[in-house]
């Protein structure tokens, strides 16, 4: 067979025993933990009509998606880029009497026609939770402590949060520092670049203390509250504030109010994850709104790349495992492994147990160390 036949796309990759074993164990700590605070797994299925999935967030672009046509009902099908979508889906119709606040958590492969510049791969493990149903201050606090509960029982040190107001602009625009409908989206992306000279060009140059107030959260907080001369982001303030009063010292606080890239669809609240040892952020989320029903809905995500660099764990598998002679006690080695050894039985006879990853070898009862 040629080897082209063998070369996978671009930005696809296989995950080898190592890594698909450190993905395997950090997927179980981040789910055992959204367990634990209440959210309830879903599994929706890899493939849906376009519509569906392109219909129940803001900014959802379907020209990122995989997309296809259905033999069976002659519809657009594609396979998802987000699960955020679709865990809206489930809560406004299978799951649209079920009580609220719903919590729901997730974790499943998405898909991208095209990578971006930031991340090559096309392919992603994606993991969250959504809480259904409120986008309240207590809604958001719940959301951000149960991620960065996620993110440590998966072993992640030295967390930070970055807050950011994804409708900062409209709410100032409408009020205190007005400006035209048409005018807004060249201030959003001036703002989301740090562009104060383009952002005076855009017609912002109200907006231009607004990238003064980022950093450390108590310093960049007092900045914006001293923006906020006629109350139009009181109640946000303070909404920030409580949220970071509830994280305490769980982790690093850090605001950048006019950060718009990742929050498409967030309405008044978002946050990006980080932590030690990974380049890019570990996830995101914040508060929205489900289209269709419009349900409010408070959550993030979280992707497990960045996550498995944070963690470093690219190495070879180090546990304890046990080579088992061809003439083993199997009910010697049956209980070994209630206990926790991990097993590799010979098949010829002439294995060589080092080669073969072991640690130790059965010799009767006993477990000696190679």
């Amino acid at each position: 067979m040629n080897s082209q036949d063998d070369l996978l796309p671009v930005g696809l990759e296989d995950a080898l025993p190592a890594r698909a074993r450190a993905i395997t164990i950090a997927m179980r700590a981040v789910l055992d933990a959204m367990d634990a605070h209440g959210y309830d797994r879903v599994r929706p299925p890899l493939v849906e009509f376009e519509r569906s999935l392109a219909g129940r967030m803001e900014g959802v672009a379907t020209r990122r998606m995989v997309r296809f046509t259905d033999p069976e009902s002659l519809r657009t099908l594609a396979l998802r880029s987000d699960m955020t979508v679709q865990v809206g889906r489930i809560a406004a119709t299978g799951m649209a009497s079920a009580p609220r606040p719903l919590r729901l958590c997730y974790a499943g492969d998405v898909a991208l026609l095209k990578a971006d510049q930031l991340d090559p791969s096309r392919q992603r493990l994606q993991l969250g939770a959504e809480l259904i149903g409120s986008d309240s201050v207590a809604a958001a606090s719940e959301i951000v402590r149960v991620a960065i509960d996620a993110l440590k029982a998966a072993g992640i040190a030295n967390i930070s949060v970055d807050f950011t107001l994804p409708d900062l602009v409209d709410t100032l625009a409408d009020k205190v520092l007005p400006l035209d409908t048409d005018l807004r989206e060249a201030v959003r992306r001036e703002l989301d670049t740090k562009d104060a000279g383009g952002l005076s060009a855009a017609g912002g140059a109200d907006y231009l203390p607004l990238l003064y107030a980022t950093g450390p959260f108590e310093e960049a907080i007092a900045k914006l509250s001293a923006i906020d001369a006629g109350g139009a982001l009181a109640s946000r303030i303070a909404g920030l504030r409580e949220v970071a009063g509830a994280i305490g010292d769980r982790a690093r606080i850090t605001l950048d109010p006019t950060e718009r890239h990742g929050f498409e669809y967030q309405s008044w609240f978002g946050f990006t994850l980080y932590g030690e040892g990974a380049r890019g952020a570990l996830g995101r989320g914040g508060t929205y709104t489900i289209k269709g029903s419009e349900e409010e809905a408070t959550g993030f995500s979280l992707y497990m790349g960045p996550l498995l660099e944070a963690l470093g764990l690219h190495s070879a598998d180090h546990r304890k495992t046990l080579f088992l002679p061809l003439d083993h006690d199997r009910d010697v080695a049956a209980r070994l492994r209630a206990i926790g050894w991990r097993t590799v039985a010979a098949i010829l006879g002439t294995e060589d147990p080092a080669s073969l990853g072991c640690s130790h070898v059965l010799e009767g009862e006993d477990a000696r160390a190679i």
